[in-house]
């Protein structure tokens, strides 16, 4: 039997919350950090009941499985993913098992560095509009979900809360500086084009990711999560086409149910059917296996 879904880690870790997200909780651990990712899911800026088991430990695996294969492209934030290193800090270690990192604490750049490969979602909305995704002005007559000649860097500024803000990469150099934001420009391409290699011959498309990254002792370094369902978006090449709204191997069913269902978006919904759990459960654990070769 699984063990039940974990919707906060505040009554596990023996450590200050330093922050609470819709999904991670950050505690402090004096010059390093615990991530302990939760089972908590969102959809339309709402976070969700119930929880559904397993997710957070496939992000976090997925994310140390990642960093661990792009180490040598990118130095990144990771001490080490082991619960029995905590000591005493995890008051329950069966609860916490695969789903804590202990990271470096590094000054967060304010910028989230998305990259797309296909034209779909936000940005096809921005190309339908006006021909072009965050200033970059593309070809006329593209359609929904085709591949792009080439990968283009699309910025957002990070806020807190609410949305994050598409930004013109003039504007990003004008936030952080010209030097730093062509940095992370050339290291968000160079991670996306090793990681969609990787996932085509896995027989999965890489639609689009994110990245964020961090300032250690003046060195960019990758933080976060990589390369999960939660920052990317995966397509199953069986189920590839154009001019449509393709399943993406992620927690498309819950966003299916709310958008069909009579919720009005602008309060908390009712809890998820289990049937919906229990689909968005088994996507996580199909797209781990898929890319690692594993099972949780």
């Amino acid at each position: 039997m699984a063990y039940p879904a974990v919707s906060t880690a505040v009554d596990l870790v023996n450590a200050p919350l330093l922050y609470k997200g819709k999904v991670r909780e950050l505690y402090d651990l004096g010059e390093e950090m615990l991530v302990v990712v939760t089972d908590r899911i969102s959809a339309f800026d709402y976070v969700l009941d119930p929880a559904v088991p397993e997710k957070g430990n496939v992000l976090n695996r997925l994310s140390a499985f990642w960093f661990g294969l792009t180490k040598e492209l990118m130095e990144n934030h990771v001490v080490h993913i082991d619960v029995d290193q905590l000591g005493e800090i995890a008051k329950d270690r069966e609860a916490l098992k695969n789903r804590v990192m202990v990271v470096r604490k590094a000054e967060r750049i304010d910028i989230e560095c998305v990259v797309r490969g296909c034209i779909t979602g936000g940005g096809w909305r921005q190309y339908q509009e006006t021909g072009k995704v965050n200033g970059i002005v593309l070809p006329p007559g593209l359609r929904k979900n085709a591949a792009l000649a080439q990968p283009i860097f699309t910025p957002a500024a990070k806020n807190d809360v609410g949305h994050d803000e598409d930004i013109p990469f003039e504007n990003m150099q004008e936030l952080i500086g010209a030097e730093l934001a062509l940095e992370l420009k050339e290291k968000s391409l160079k991670l996306f084009a090793f990681a969609r290699e990787y996932c085509e011959e896995r027989g999965i498309i890489l639609a689009d990711c994110k990245f964020e990254f961090g300032l250690l002792d003046g060195k960019v370094i990758l933080i976060d999560e990589i390369f999960t369902p939660d920052a990317s978006r995966f397509w199953a090449k069986d189920n590839y086409a154009l001019d449509i709204e393709i399943d993406s191997m992620d927690k498309e069913p819950v966003r299916t149910y709310l958008s069909a269902s009579s919720w009005d978006k602008n309060s908390t919904p009712d809890p998820l059917p289990i049937e919906v759990v229990e689909e968005t459960t088994r996507r996580y654990l199909d797209i781990y296996r898929r890319l690692t070769g594993k099972s949780l």
